[in-house]
């Protein structure tokens, strides 16, 4: 996995660890509201997404499967959530038992798709990093209704998610980054 999966995994019983966060940029109100700072100082904007894509790399899962939780135990919330999640291998998916299950509880709110830098043979999903060519195929379009989260690595969101998106034609004002 990334750093902070090994590092994880490194610890011993008895080990402690500090944590930060959450940091408030990002609220989700229900019913496919967010109240989105763009820094700490400023003061949240409101947006609306019918359609939520998520990019999630390694224990970047975790405000991703919250959302997904939130949003799918609420009958009257109708957000659809696209996630495409990206590992170094099988092992490394964190939480994929729960997320399959999600999916194939909510087949109409919930869309997931890995990627795998080192895929094994029999790999039904893609491979490599995050390209535009799996973000146009697995994530909703471009569009007033659209929402694109990401959280993972810098060098992931930096190199791989923020330029394709960019190249695909998505406003700024409607991704955000964790």
């Amino acid at each position: 996995g990334g750093k902070m999966s090994q590092y994880l995994d490194s610890m011993k019983i008895g080990d402690v660890i500090d944590f930060r966060g959450p940091n408030g940029l990002l609220v989700y109100k229900g019913s496919g509201t967010f109240m989105i700072k763009p820094d700490k100082k400023s003061d949240a904007q409101r947006k609306f997404a019918k359609h939520l894509g998520m990019i999630a790399g390694g224990t970047g899962i975790t405000p991703m499967l919250q959302l997904i939780r939130h949003i799918t135990s609420d009958p009257k919330d109708s957000t659809k959530c696209y996630l495409l999640f990206a590992n170094q291998t099988e092992k490394d998916i964190l939480l994929r038992a729960e997320l399959e299950d999600i999916a194939k509880r909510h087949p109409d709110q919930v869309r997931l798709w890995y990627t795998l830098d080192r895929p094994p043979q029999d790999w039904k999903y893609s491979s490599g990093f995050v390209t535009a060519d799996m973000i146009k195929t697995h994530l909703p379009p471009p569009g007033g209704e659209t929402l694109i989260l990401m959280c993972g690595p810098p060098p992931m969101i930096q190199f791989a998610c923020q330029p394709n998106l960019d190249k695909l034609g998505y406003p700024k004002s409607s991704t955000f980054s964790y």
